[in-house]
């Protein structure tokens, strides 16, 4: 029972933090409009794997990394960084003419690529799941064995796996129901990673100011 309330607990926050608009599900749109429903799925599928093994490290460096902020300072640092140049970039694609070029199968191993690539980005991914980890082990909830760390890592990458799905099936409601919020979703990109990079500047300086 404790092992499927690990797996089932990994399940529900991936899946729940991934529900507000974020770089990655907002990819996964833009892949399934843009594209086609294939290449969106080996976009999370790329995605998925990574968050595994973002768990992963999240699990085994827990106790380390909570016991030594600092390091989550340097992850934030470089996150922050990471974030601002995604803005850029994600502004320039947005002011780019639109394309209406034919995939081959041969090219579409580059979504999942993207995937793989994006999710390792998120910075602040493994400092999310130490929160949990410690959350869970506050409670003693958490068991830290093989299987049971397993079964955790695998329901992360599956809720992660899950609500990026709905939102690939789903994208054309999504896109009636938010109109011109998803018309051009790299200019849309551009401003949230440009959101969290001055939230994360912020973030940061008040640090700095405290100590």
């Amino acid at each position: 029972m404790d092992v499927f309330f690990q797996f089932l607990f990994g399940f529900i926050v991936a899946f729940t933090g991934s529900i507000p608009p974020s770089m990655l599900n907002m990819t996964a749109l833009k892949t399934s409009l843009q594209k086609d429903v294939q290449s969106a799925h080996r976009y999370i599928f790329g995605v998925s794997i990574t968050v595994l093994f973002q768990t992963y490290i999240a699990v085994f460096l827990s106790k380390y990394i909570l016991e030594n902020p600092s390091i989550l300072d340097t992850i934030e640092k470089f996150g922050t960084v990471i974030f601002i140049l995604l803005a850029v970039y994600f502004y320039k694609e947005s002011k780019k003419e639109k394309r209406l070029d034919d995939q081959k199968n041969s090219q579409q191993k580059k979504y999942f690529l993207t995937g793989l690539f994006l999710s390792s980005l998120n910075m602040f991914a493994i400092p999310f799941y130490c929160g949990v980890v410690a959350f869970l082990e506050v409670f003693n909830r958490f068991i830290f064995d093989v299987f049971p760390i397993i079964v955790f890592i695998l329901g992360t990458g599956m809720g992660t796996f899950c609500i990026l799905f709905l939102y690939v099936k789903f994208a054309k409601k999504i896109q009636k129901k938010t109109g011109k919020l998803t018309k051009d979703i790299n200019l849309f990109l551009s401003i949230l990673t440009a959101i969290l990079a001055i939230i994360s500047i912020v973030k940061l300086i008040y640090k700095a100011i405290s100590l």
